[in-house]
């Protein structure tokens, strides 16, 4: 074990014998002190609100994801949904029924933007209008929520982090996993030692079903009259009308990113917040279309392997990422993190810790524990054992916990009011989008990326 690993194993054993951490290391309890560190913190970030500090948001893109971002939102307490747009007819009127016949709704994205009773939207269209409408948005006073990724090309991040910067407003990317209580366990696990020194980290994303594969529904009704196309395709290739392309979007590259957007990109933004990383510095991707052959542009099989160089916040390690879109295990999702002394399985609710036992071999010619033997010639020392933490921890959210999805609508929501910061802004957001953008120009190119994550660059040979 070198010097590092052993200070870590002390710090983290350290920890647990004098109870610094309070209930981080003791499953199911949690004392006094955390409790009022815990309301101390909360009131530090000025998570509270008066009853003029409502905000008025709408929702641009009222697909699957928009509709549950938007539900989501307004359950947090000031929040109220005026109004929607979306490019299908069918979708707006579902606003209707779901919300009130008072909710404003319209095909127009840029309707929204000139309402100046509108202080904030959420953007959940496909990813090809993420950094057009983000930047209008912004440039309108607006604040954002958009959906992961954050762009659709390697080459956009700039332009959404400078509009954030000249308007000096919110922006929170989606990956809703980022304000979870999970990540920041793991998170404080991480920098007390728990698992020694991070050397690798791995995510699988399993599933089987043709919903959960990108096949979504084609209502009946479907067609030029009740889709807005023109629009949809005005910032892309221009095409004749196709139900496919507009409804099963994710499986084509004009308005997609494939599995590494849809997926990988919340692996990038967790691990990045758990680590303190800016990102890798070598991308490198391969996969194929094994099963879903409909059309699809996409692979429906991705394997991406990543460089994280060491930093002043964590060591070098390597990163593998997997989707598997039609996986016999019938569906298996995990970020787990692996260290000198053990890992960790991180979820959105739940973290599991797994301590390896440190054991030393008595007969090893290099122990110096041997010249400690009675007859040995040499003084005697005292070896005492020390107690020793469990070798597998559970930590599991309190029953009520509202969920990820609860709090980053939270975050976001309590940034407005306070003028504050969100976890995920939109330079964080690009930091976690980018390598999930070069895992797909890997693949398809058919070639190793080199990264700068400090100046956001690729690095061209």
């Amino acid at each position: 074990m070198n010097e590092k690993d052993e200070n870590s194993r002390r710090s983290f054993i350290t920890k647990v014998s004098r109870g610094l951490v309070g209930a981080a290391f003791i499953p199911g309890i949690v004392t006094a002190k955390d409790r009022k560190r815990n309301l101390e913190e909360m009131l530090r970030n000025g998570q509270k609100f008066g009853p003029n500090d409502q905000l008025q948001i709408a929702l641009i893109g009222a697909g699957g994801m928009g509709t549950a971002d938007a539900t989501t939102a307004i359950t947090v307490p000031g929040i109220k949904l005026v109004a929607v747009c979306d490019l299908y007819d069918g979708r707006l009127a579902d606003a209707k029924k779901r919300w009130g016949n008072d909710l404003a709704i319209t095909r127009e994205y840029k309707e929204i933007l000139n309402r100046k009773d509108i202080d904030a939207v959420i953007i959940a269209t496909p990813d090809h209008w993420h950094k057009d409408i983000s930047i209008a948005a912004m440039n309108s006073g607006k604040s954002v929520y958009v959906e992961k990724p954050m762009v659709h090309d390697i080459t956009e991040g700039p332009a959404v982090i400078a509009a954030q910067a000249k308007n000096k407003v919110v922006l929170q990317v989606g990956s809703q996993g980022m304000s979870s209580l999970g990540n920041e366990k793991a998170k404080q696990l991480l920098k007390d030692g728990a698992i020694g020194q991070l050397n690798y980290a791995e995510a699988f994303y399993a599933r089987m079903s043709p919903t959960g594969a990108w096949q979504y529904p084609i209502p009946a009704d479907a067609s030029p009259s009740t889709v807005g196309w023109d629009r949809f395709v005005e910032n892309t290739t221009k095409r004749p009308f196709d139900a496919t392309r507009f409804f099963r979007w994710r499986n084509y590259r004009d308005y997609g990113t494939g599995v590494s957007g849809d997926l990988f990109v919340h692996l990038f933004s967790s691990l990045h917040f758990i680590t303190n990383s800016l990102g890798p510095d070598k991308v490198m991707a391969t996969g194929g279309l094994r099963y879903w052959k409909d059309g699809r542009e996409v692979p429906d099989v991705m394997l991406g392997m990543f460089d994280y160089p060491e930093t002043k916040n964590h060591p070098a390690f390597n990163l593998s990422c997997r989707v598997n879109f039609i996986d016999g295990t019938g569906g298996t999702n995990y970020l787990r993190m692996v260290g000198s002394e053990g890992a960790m399985t991180v979820e959105w609710d739940k973290v599991t810790l797994f301590r390896n036992s440190v054991h030393v071999d008595a007969n090893d010619p290099l122990n110096a524990t041997n010249n400690n033997a009675p007859g040995s010639g040499k003084e005697f020392v005292y070896n005492r054992k020390a107690m020793t933490p469990p070798e597998q921890m559970d930590y599991t959210a309190e029953k009520g916990y509202n969920g990820a999805h609860f709090d980053h609508f939270y975050n976001w929501a309590t940034a407005i009011r306070n003028k504050g910061k969100v976890v995920e802004d939109s330079l964080f957001g690009y930091r976690a989008a980018a390598p999930a953008l070069l895992c797909n120009d890997s693949y398809f190119n058919n070639k190793i990326i080199q990264w700068d994550p400090q100046n956001l660059k690729v690095i061209t040979t």
